[in-house]
């Protein structure tokens, strides 16, 4: 988890490119029957280095698969208090955004209303309401057919 830690946090300095291959480096060494907490946020933070929602696609799929397979006990002994049903609406709103921004919009329609399912689940802080709030936004974009990308996403243009 270190790891993958100080790989994100050289993504946030521009440096996508290496950083992308650190992670896939990491990916491999994790490979796809490692500890599922470690694929679940290796994947998920990939998909950050990615403005072309496809690219992005595969990896949320494969942190939302991860996740699947975690148990809360495995999560507690990495961060006293958290609960793997808080990944669960995030990765669902990640997917429903990406197969929107692609035009699918039946698949996100399928994971927007899972995202909707799990909201309640996030604390209610700052990052819970951010959910929350962003669940709202997509699903209005899924309604108007809009394939346009959210501005709320980090680093886009506002």
């Amino acid at each position: 988890m270190e790891a993958i830690g100080q790989a994100v946090a050289e993504g946030r300095t521009g440096d996508t490119a290496s950083v992308r291959r650190r992670l896939l480096d990491l990916w491999s060494a994790i490979g796809v029957s490692g500890d599922p907490l470690h694929r679940c946020s290796r994947a998920h933070y990939r998909t950050d280095l990615y403005e072309d929602p496809a690219q992005a696609l595969t990896w949320y799929v494969r942190a939302l698969d991860a996740a699947d397979a975690v148990t809360d006990h495995h999560v507690r002994e990495n961060q006293a208090g958290l609960r793997i049903a808080c990944f669960h609406p995030s990765l669902h709103l990640d997917l429903a955004d990406d197969y929107h921004r692609l035009g699918s919009f039946e698949a996100a329609t399928e994971h927007i209303d899972a995202a909707k399912e799990h909201a309640p689940e996030p604390p209610r802080n700052p990052y819970g309401d951010l959910v929350r709030g962003t669940v709202q936004e997509v699903a209005e974009a899924i309604d108007r057919r809009d394939r346009t990308r959210r501005t709320s996403i980090p680093g886009s243009a506002a």
